[in-house]
């Protein structure tokens, strides 16, 4: 199979893109530089807030989320991934923009559930906008998967380990609380694993170290990205 490269769409925000960087290059089956896959990656960090365009009429990401296809475009990418779970409200219109495939992290985070933890159910872990967007509810049901999700209180708890947590640069301590008491009270509820189903979510688990079940969107949209590119996952 001819080798393709990968172009990421990113700075939504800085940290989850160089989070799939990372994951891309160590989920290569690759001995040297030279088994790995060409990236492209535009960190446009200037791309308006995905939640405050759906929630609350802020500014539209598209103009800026389309410049940033264009210069993908103009690299030569084969594929483009998204690391914003909730920049894919907007996926349609940009990849009515393009020939050039995106793939969808949502979708394949729902075959991943399917397949890894069939008849359990996920707690969706998202932004508001996610959530409001219905984004992972459509993708969960086409997959037969069950899932419960976060209430008022726990969305807000959500956004600060999201907003004022991660993407702040704040220490794990400083939203530890907050994330530990909506996994305790999802679980509780009757959720069997968490979908960390927000680009910040993957960094905030693996700081704070939880011993969760759980399915990490940012890595399994690498993986995709990965085997669209015509190279293995490592371990697999």
């Amino acid at each position: 199979m001819m080798k393709q490269s990968i172009g990421i769409l990113g700075g939504m925000g800085p940290l989850a893109t160089a989070d799939l960087f990372r994951k891309i290059v160590l989920l290569t089956d690759a001995a040297r530089d030279n088994d790995h896959i060409r990236v492209y990656i535009d960190d446009n960090a200037s791309i308006p807030d995905r939640t405050a365009a759906i929630l609350s009429g802020g500014a539209d990401p598209l103009p800026a989320m389309t410049d940033s296809l264009r210069k993908l475009e103009a690299c030569g990418a084969d594929c483009i991934i998204m690391p914003c779970n909730t920049a894919h409200y907007f996926l349609p219109r940009l990849q009515a923009l393009t020939k050039i495939p995106f793939l969808s992290m949502l979708e394949t985070t729902a075959r991943t559930c399917a397949a890894r933890f069939p008849g359990g159910t996920a707690a969706v872990l998202a932004t508001k906008g996610t959530l409001s967007a219905g984004l992972y509810q459509a993708a969960l049901e086409k997959e037969g998967v069950s899932f419960l999700l976060p209430n008022d209180a726990e969305q807000d708890a959500l956004m600060r380990v999201i907003y004022d947590g991660v993407k702040a640069g704040k220490e794990p301590e400083d939203y530890r609380a907050d994330m530990e008491s909506v996994v305790e009270a999802l679980t509780a509820r009757g959720a069997d694993y968490l979908i960390l189903g927000c680009t910040e979510l993957p960094l905030a688990a693996q700081a704070l170290a939880l011993n969760v079940p759980a399915v990490d969107p940012t890595e399994e949209l690498a993986k995709a990205a990965i085997r669209f590119a015509g190279y293995g996952v490592k371990g697999s």
